[in-house]
């Protein structure tokens, strides 16, 4: 009895799919296209309208650009995990102008002025709360200085609202814990920034940076690769205005290098500089050991021991 039910009810689902597809009566093709501008479904294989004065589900309203569209549009952003709330809470615009964008009255301009400021207020309801929003808002700061992406950001207040959630914050400071989320974001999506590079925007000395990572990054599971050294190639060859070749040539440097077991215990920021140093001597396009130095932010000393390491792999004496 339950598999002569089973087989009835996909007899009515094969049933139910087979009316909802729809074929052109005339050439019996399935290749049947929707025409929003006219409201038609037609078939383009032939070019026969089989349904007119289609209902538009879209807006009632017409844009043709971009701030057009962010103009006339009714709906508010997307959620965002960057914001304590989500971006679910009203926020009350600062240009003191109603909807036909006349200036408000004095009295209103007042009346406005007390609402949004008690609607800053009541958007944190206890000290947790507002220690999220300090962290998030710390999290925005730093990865608008180092220059990340947005996806970055989201994945940097994922990683700390989960940290929050295990009660990993207990003991360590807001600042700390939210930098080592966005440097545990960071390379998690592959954005090359060095934990120098991170400590020079944070108010967090780098070795607390480094501790709290490793161990948020442990307790949460954090899968995270070593950083490769090809990631930073092309941003500290384009800081030093060098060429696309003297790029591959430092990229076959650290290939090379890294086949023979040098890479293993190597800062890789120091290897990045030293294979793009060599490069530069075997390409023509000759950069000094400061200047490369500089841009890596690591030390001549560094750059020369690496080097010396790098040329002897490659078989140059």
């Amino acid at each position: 009895m339950e598999r002569s039910r089973r087989q009835r009810q996909r007899e009515q689902e094969t049933e139910q799919t087979d009316d909802e597809r729809v074929v052109c009566p005339e050439c019996e093709s399935e290749n049947i296209v929707t025409d929003a501008d006219q409201g038609e479904l037609v078939c383009d294989d032939c070019g026969l309208v089989l349904d007119e004065q289609q209902i538009d589900r879209g807006p009632e309203w017409r844009a043709f650009n971009h701030s057009e569209r962010q103009s006339k549009s009714r709906v508010g952003a997307p959620i965002t995990e960057t914001m304590h709330d989500r971006g679910l809470t009203t926020t009350i615009d600062w240009k003191d102008k109603d909807a036909y964008g006349r200036s408000l009255s004095s009295e209103k301009r007042s009346q406005m002025h007390r609402l949004r400021k008690w609607q800053e207020r009541i958007r944190t309801k206890d000290a947790g709360e507002r220690n999220l929003q300090f962290a998030l808002s710390e999290i925005d700061r730093m990865a608008s200085a180092l220059g990340v992406p947005r996806s970055v950001r989201e994945v940097a207040s994922v990683i700390y609202r989960r940290a929050l959630n295990e009660d990993l914050i207990r003991g360590r400071s807001i600042e700390g814990v939210a930098t080592s989320a966005l440097y545990a974001a960071c390379r998690q999506e592959g954005i090359p920034r060095s934990l120098d590079e991170v400590a020079e925007v944070s108010r967090v000395p780098q070795k607390e940076i480094g501790r709290t990572y490793r161990y948020i990054s442990q307790e949460l599971g954090l899968e995270l690769k070593p950083v490769d050294p090809k990631q930073f190639v092309p941003r500290f060859a384009s800081s030093l205005g060098l060429s696309e070749e003297v790029q591959s040539k430092a990229t076959e440097i650290i290939d090379v290098s890294a086949e023979q077991g040098l890479l293993s215990g190597k800062s890789p920021t120091g290897f990045a500089a030293a294979a793009i140093y060599a490069a530069s001597l075997l390409c023509n396009e000759k950069k000094t050991q400061r200047e490369v130095a500089d841009v890596a932010q690591v030390t001549e000393v560094t750059i020369r021991n690496r080097y010396q390491e790098q040329i002897e792999a490659m078989g140059f004496r």
